[in-house]
C-alpha cells in the first residue's frame, strides 16, 4: 500500500516510517518546512510539505494512497502548556478524517494514547472499555486526545475505517525531546533520586510502532488497541532504573501533594526545579493498562520493563546526559 503518515519524522513516527519500509509499503510523509526529519533522512519516503492545521494541504497530500496513520501530535511539555496542543490534537485529528473522507482513503490509523483511556489515584488495571473519568481542567493532554478520538470516530463515520490505538509510556534511544527519557535522565542525574506515588505501563517504541503497523494491517474499525507493556509503580521505575544503570544511592519518596506544592513553588518562581511541573501532574495518578486485546487481536508483543529501559540509558550515557560515570552495568551491554 501507499500511506500517508503525519508525524513520520518523530520519535515513534520514524520507527513506523521505517517498520512500513520493511513491511514493503511506499511512505508518503507529511512534513512541515522547518520540520527536523534526522531520524527518517536515511531512509526512502516521499515528503510532502503542509500542517494538520491546514485541511487543504492534508488531502492534497492524501492522494492516491491507500491509507492514513496519524501520529502527528504535541511532543513537548511547553506545547502541553499552549494552545498548541488542542490546535494539533483535536482540530488536526478532525482535520486528517474530513481529508481522508475527501481524498477517498479508506483506512485511517489514529495515535491516540493510553492517557485517554483513563487514570485513577489508585493502582487499578484498565482496558478498552473502561470509563474515562478525567474530569480537571489541568489534565489538558488526556482531555484533548479523549475528545478527538471521539470527534474522530464520529467524522469516519461509515465512509472511512478508522483504528485507534492508544501507546502507553514510550521509551527509547533517541527521544530528543526527553519526554519519557527526561524521568530516567532525572533519576540518574538527581542526589537523591526523587519518587511519588504513582506508576504507569512503559514500552520500547519499536514494540509500539510494530503494533500501529499491525493495527493498519489486522485492525477492526471503531476499536481501540492500548499498546502498553509492564505496569510499573513510579518507585519500580526509580529503582530498577538505578540498577540497570549500577548507581547505588537512596530513593526518596515524597507525598503527592508536598511534592505538588514543591514543584509548583520552583516554577512559579523561575526556579531550576530537579522535575518538569507537568510531569508530577501525571505521575501522581496511575496509568495501568491491560494489553491484552492488541496481543490477542494484533499479535502486539512488548517487551519486559528491563529491556525497555536498558537502551534507553545506555543512549542517555551515550549522548552526555548523565552527570555521573557509567558504571559497568545493563547500560553499558
Amino acid at each position: 500500500m501507499k500511506i500517508f503518515v503525519t508525524g513520520g519524522h518523530g520519535f515513534i513516527g520514524s520507527r513506523v516510517v521505517a517498520r512500513l519500509l520493511d513491511a514493503g509499503h511506499e511512505v508518503r510523509c507529511l512534513v512541515r518546512g522547518s520540520s527536523k526529519t534526522h531520524r527518517i533522512d536515511h531512509l526512502q519516503w516521499e515528503r510532502h510539505v503542509g500542517d494538520v492545521r491546514e485541511r487543504a494541504t492534508l488531502e492534497s497530500g492524501m492522494g492516491g494512497c491507500d491509507a492514513v496513520i496519524h501520529l502527528a501530535s504535541v511532543s513537548s511539555w511547553a506545547d502541553m502548556r499552549s494552545d498548541v496542543l488542542e490546535d494539533t490534537v483535536l482540530g488536526g485529528t478532525e482535520n486528517v478524517v474530513e481529508a481522508a473522507k475527501a481524498a477517498k482513503v479508506k483506512r485511517v490509523v489514529f495515535v491516540s494514547s493510553s492517557m485517554a483511556v483513563n487514570a485513577t489515584p489508585q493502582p487499578i488495571v484498565f482496558d478498552e472499555t473502561s470509563a474515562f473519568e478525567l474530569s480537571d481542567p489541568k489534565y489538558r493532554y488526556p482531555l484533548a486526545k479523549h475528545r478527538a478520538e471521539k470527534r474522530a470516530l464520529e467524522v469516519a463515520g461509515d465512509d472511512v475505517e478508522l483504528v485507534i490505538v492508544n501507546p502507553a509510556e514510550v521509551y527509547g534511544p533517541n527521544d530528543d525531546a526527553m519526554v519519557t527519557a527526561g524521568n530516567l535522565r532525572d533519576a540518574l542525574n538527581d542526589w537523591p533520586a526523587l519518587a511519588c506515588t504513582g506508576g504507569s505501563a512503559i514500552t520500547h517504541v519499536d514494540d509500539v510502532a510494530d503494533g500501529m503497523v499491525r493495527a493498519l494491517e489486522k485492525g477492526h474499525h471503531g476499536e481501540r488497541y492500548i499498546l502498553g507493556g509492564d505496569n510499573l509503580h513510579v518507585e519500580e521505575l526509580i529503582r530498577l532504573t538505578l540498577e540497570i544503570a549500577g548507581q547505588k544511592k537512596p530513593v526518596m519518596k515524597l507525598p503527592n501533594g508536598l511534592l505538588k506544592v514543591a514543584i509548583g513553588a520552583l516554577d512559579k518562581l523561575g526556579l531550576p526545579s530537579p522535575v518538569e511541573p507537568e510531569v508530577v501532574t501525571y505521575a501522581t495518578l496511575y496509568w495501568f493498562m491491560d494489553s491484552s486485546k492488541a496481543k490477542n487481536e494484533l499479535g502486539y508483543a512488548p517487551r519486559p520493563a528491563r529491556e525497555v529501559l536498558a537502551p534507553t540509558i545506555a543512549w542517555l550515557y551515550d549522548e552526555g546526559h548523565i552527570k555521573t560515570p557509567r558504571a559497568t552495568s545493563e547500560a553499558a551491554a
